[in-house]
């Protein structure tokens, strides 16, 4: 793989205030629009792509702005203080779709779809989770059958995000037949538009309007061999593992950033709104709600910040990384939903009315607890690690 070669300090400033721009001046304006919408409409996907928000991961050899995962993180606490629809626009094309590729793939691999990703003229998908399998791997039932040149794949996906917004989608699936575990699982480039492959209609969520989920169905659909990532069957689930790591400390960043919009948001009313005489502001149980939330936000902010640095400093080979990144996503969904709690709370009666932020954030923060691992499947993980870093100092 190439080096990554990231943008001077006085570069890179200057993009993150033309991102700030971005958020302030076009996307928080334009929120209203994303009720009720599938997908985010295609003028303000045109924004993402200008700003280069879908090559943010990709190094510039294969024409992304190849940002440090530091920098990628500070990238996104500003774009993420809009509603989390736009960042689930690109994130499967920097993280799931992209990295992957990126890491485990063949030159041949990287040169044909890393520039189109950057570019964001095209749009990644990530095919893992099944009707019987989401955190378990060994469920999955998904196949992929070699004849000769070819791989002929088929099985359903379930809740694969922009799905049907894809142009090509990486899908994990069993080579291995008779297999259960993830040693028989192998990943794949899909092209959307294959035949037999075909989407369900969008889900219908409680939240994440403009963000559109769907089934994805794989009927003896063949793709040439060459697809096969990396080239040899059996590296799926460690080819998975890198684009979700990645997903994992950006769904992080997400939720510092909706907490601190949140925040943001009730403290413009607790100052405007008054009650018994004086601003809501002035009553030391909201200031004190207003502190947690701000306490918990320095905390989750903080943390990922250093696991970006260190990640950054020895990549996932150094020990306890991985663990390090299920504690941020584990810590900042949940504080997120705390926040997202309070918020309402503190806006009381109007917190709880459809078209208002508040209300809207709190809907789309409950995602962020269950999707690239759950909570209880981040604190399994954790406990792993410490428990094999004890046996290795015993």
């Amino acid at each position: 793989m190439d080096d990554v070669l990231t943008p001077s300090a006085a570069e890179f400033e200057s993009y993150l205030d033309s991102v700030r721009r971005l958020v302030r001046e076009v996307l928080i304006p334009a929120e209203p629009r994303l009720e009720g919408q599938e997908t985010l409409p295609e003028d303000l996907t045109d924004r993402l792509r200008a700003i280069g928000l879908f090559g943010i991961s990709i190094p510039t050899a294969h024409g992304g702005l190849g940002l440090s995962m530091e920098q990628q993180v500070r990238v996104m606490f500003e774009v993420t203080r809009a509603s989390a629809v736009y960042r689930a626009r690109f994130s499967t094309t920097i993280g799931l779709g992209s990295q992957p590729i990126l890491y485990n793939g063949t030159e041949a691999q990287r040169r044909e779809w890393l520039p189109r990703m950057a570019s964001g003229a095209c749009t990644a998908a990530f095919a893992l989770t099944e009707p019987e399998a989401g955190s378990d791997a060994g469920g999955l039932r998904t196949t992929a059958r070699r004849e000769g040149e070819a791989y002929v794949i088929n099985g359903t996906k379930r809740y694969i995000t922009n799905a049907r917004q894809a142009d090509v989608f990486i899908v994990m699936a069993r080579t291995a037949a008779g297999t259960r575990d993830a040693a028989g699982i192998s990943a794949f480039i899909v092209p959307a538009g294959s035949p037999g492959l075909a989407c369900g209609p969008a889900d219908r969520k409680m939240g994440q309007d403009g963000s559109a989920t769907s089934e994805v169905f794989f009927d003896d659909v063949r793709i040439p061999a060459a697809n096969l990532i990396g080239g040899r069957e059996g590296g799926g689930f460690k080819t998975a593992m890198r684009g979700i790591n990645h997903a994992r400390l950006h769904v992080a960043v997400t939720c510092v950033g909706q907490a601190q919009r949140l925040i943001e948001e009730s403290l413009a009313h607790v100052k405007a709104r008054r009650q018994f005489g004086q601003a809501l502001a002035e009553f030391q149980l909201v200031q004190a709600h207003l502190a947690d939330a701000r306490a918990e936000l320095l905390a989750a902010r903080s943390m990922i910040l250093e696991t970006a640095r260190a990640f950054d400093a020895a990549g996932e080979a150094q020990g306890g990384i991985i663990a390090d990144i299920a504690c941020c996503k584990l810590f900042a969904s949940e504080m997120l939903g705390r926040v997202a709690d309070r918020a309402v709370q503190l806006h009381g009666g109007a917190g709880y009315m459809r078209g208002t932020v508040v209300e809207q954030f709190f809907r789309d923060a409950r995602l962020f607890r269950i999707f690239e691992g759950a909570s209880d499947i981040q604190r399994l993980l954790i406990g792993r690690s410490m428990l094999r870093e004890a046996a290795d100092t015993t």
